[in-house]
């Protein structure tokens, strides 16, 4: 009898859980899905015909293409030499070094344009310094860009990757007399074939997608994402807005594509020893000196804000001042502000529970509808914002959501989640999978089991999770762009804005204040960690 009961119960907590699974499926269907097949509608003959009969349009996809492949290229050796410096070299102060070069991953990617501006534009700080007649506008001005913007995110997943890299081949090759560089030859770069597609894939989407750059210092030498801009803010045509949106959302897909075959072909194996660092004294002097020239560079763009943003006129006054500062807030910079953090805050709480709801059902609970689950989540990672945006526009606009908060922070919720989704599903994945059974037996319900077992070991990763949503939502502008209006427009909208209005100051002041808010939000996670793991 005891049995029957028992059985009854778990086949109604497996309904309960397969109706959740449905639930957030329409939700995924609904928010993913809906708006791309919407975004399609929307291209007819006509409006084909338009784009590609345009003289912009190949100059526009030629452009994309050649920066982005640049950009890829400089970007992963930049990143791959800074991760070898870091991870296999003695030199002093890693920590620091590793916190600067992922400041740029902290401002939004126009703010990197503007800076560069700043300091190599015609009337710009190292231009004037140096006498330099070189034009920052254009190719050069975008690859750089790119680079400063994307150089932080490869520098990241390969310094992972080094981090966690078995020694025992290296000490094995060492006792067997093997030259270094045969080591890096036979034992190094084979171990980065597949971390190395993935980063190639990922900065080449981020790069060709990014339209804050181009904006920025792009002058005459279009791309498809500003393009795209261009159509459907300055001219509202949404039919050839679509068509752009299509094309820059194909090699989107084929990078996504590819990186998930790519992941699901790879293992990684246990460290059972770690790699040693190297003794040669000319090698960390050498690294330390390629260290310390990349977080000048890195950090140049940060301080030309604070020299713009804090002096009476630059570079003739240099007399410190707030007047920037009053004048920012008296054009509702703090009214934009507090948009931002209401919106980051209500994304990050929002993104966080669907998360982990969506990886919970994903990962340990098996089914058909799990596995629809876990590639809807991933799918959100193949969506350019831009695309993202001008898709919500099109299904949202006739809704009473439509100029709202909510539907801002809807689009940064399906356009930020697949990374904390995945942090949230390794971490669950990790946990023992009979726990559920275990509960079940002792008649402990599923919802206490996840309160008081799961949350608490995976506390550290919803942190994580909640701040990443955060960040990003407070530097994003591509996602956001066709949807916000003057009530509830986020501040980073507003750097383009003083930009176009020549108010240099103003814009440097707004790139302070979401850069000091992201490093307050990270500050604090890394305080919490290192408070309860000591």
């Amino acid at each position: 009898m005891k049995e029957a009961t028992t059985l009854r119960k778990s086949r109604f907590s497996f309904g309960k859980a397969e109706l959740t699974k449905l639930v957030l499926a329409l939700v995924f269907v609904s928010m993913v899905f809906i708006p791309l097949i919407r975004m399609f509608s929307y291209m007819d003959a006509d409006s084909i015909r338009r784009v590609v009969s345009s003289p912009v349009f190949g100059k526009a996809v030629l452009n994309s293409l050649t920066s982005a492949l640049l950009g890829t290229v400089l970007t992963t050796v930049l990143a791959l030499v800074l991760a070898l410096c870091v991870e296999r070299t003695r030199i002093p102060c890693k920590g620091i070094f590793a916190i600067i070069f992922v400041l740029p991953m902290l401002i939004p990617s126009i703010s990197h344009g503007m800076g560069l501006v700043i300091l190599l534009g015609n009337n710009g700080i190292i231009s004037n310094l140096l006498g330099l007649d070189w034009n920052i506008y254009g190719l050069g001005g975008i690859v750089t860009g790119s680079v400063l913007y994307a150089f932080p995110v490869a520098y990241l997943m390969l310094s992972d990757v080094f981090h966690y890299e078995d020694g025992s081949a290296y000490e094995a090759a060492r006792v067997l007399g093997i030259p270094k560089l045969r080591q890096f030859t036979a034992i190094t770069l084979p171990f980065l074939k597949k971390p190395l597609i993935s980063v190639v894939f990922s900065i080449f989407t981020l790069i060709i997608t990014d339209y804050g750059v181009p904006l920025m210092v792009g002058g005459k030498y279009t791309t498809i994402a500003t393009v795209m801009y261009q159509e459907v803010i300055g001219q509202l045509d949404f039919g050839k807005g679509a068509v752009y949106g299509t094309v820059l959302l194909i090699p989107a897909v084929i990078a996504f594509i590819a990186d998930l075959m790519n992941k699901d072909k790879g293992k990684s194996g246990f460290v059972t020893k770690p790699c040693a660092v190297s003794k040669n004294k000319l090698l960390n002097l050498g690294a330390l000196v390629f260290c310390v020239l990349i977080a000048l560079m890195t950090l140049l763009p940060l301080v030309s804000f604070g020299l713009l943003a804090f002096t009476e006129d630059y570079p003739t006054n240099l007399t410190f001042t707030l007047d920037n500062v009053m004048k920012a807030f008296k054009l509702k910079a703090g009214t934009y502000y507090t948009n931002s953090v209401l919106i980051a805050l209500g994304t990050a709480v929002v993104g966080t529970a669907i998360a982990f709801m969506t990886a919970y059902l994903s990962a340990r609970m098996k089914s058909k509808l799990s596995r629809f689950l876990h590639l809807s989540s991933m799918t959100s990672a193949a969506i350019p914002g831009m695309v993202l945006g001008l898709s919500y526009v099109l299904v949202f606009k006739t809704t009473p959501i439509y100029g709202t908060v909510l539907v801002l922070i809807l689009v940064n919720v399906v356009h930020f989640i697949a990374s904390p989704y995945l942090m949230i599903y390794n971490s669950l994945s990790k946990i023992n999978e009979n726990l559920e059974g275990v509960a079940h037996a002792m008649g402990i319900k599923r919802a206490c089991l996840i309160r008081d077992v799961l949350i608490p070991q995976c506390k550290y990763t919803l942190l994580e999770m909640f701040s990443y949503f955060f960040v990003n939502c407070m530097m994003t502008i591509s996602a956001v762009s066709f949807l916000a209006t003057t009530r509830n427009k986020p501040v980073s909208l507003m750097i383009n804005q003083f930009e176009a209005q020549m108010q240099l100051e103003c814009a440097a002041v707004i790139s302070l204040m979401i850069l000091g808010t992201n490093l307050i939000i990270k500050g604090i996670v890394h305080v919490i960690r290192k408070k309860h793991t000591a």
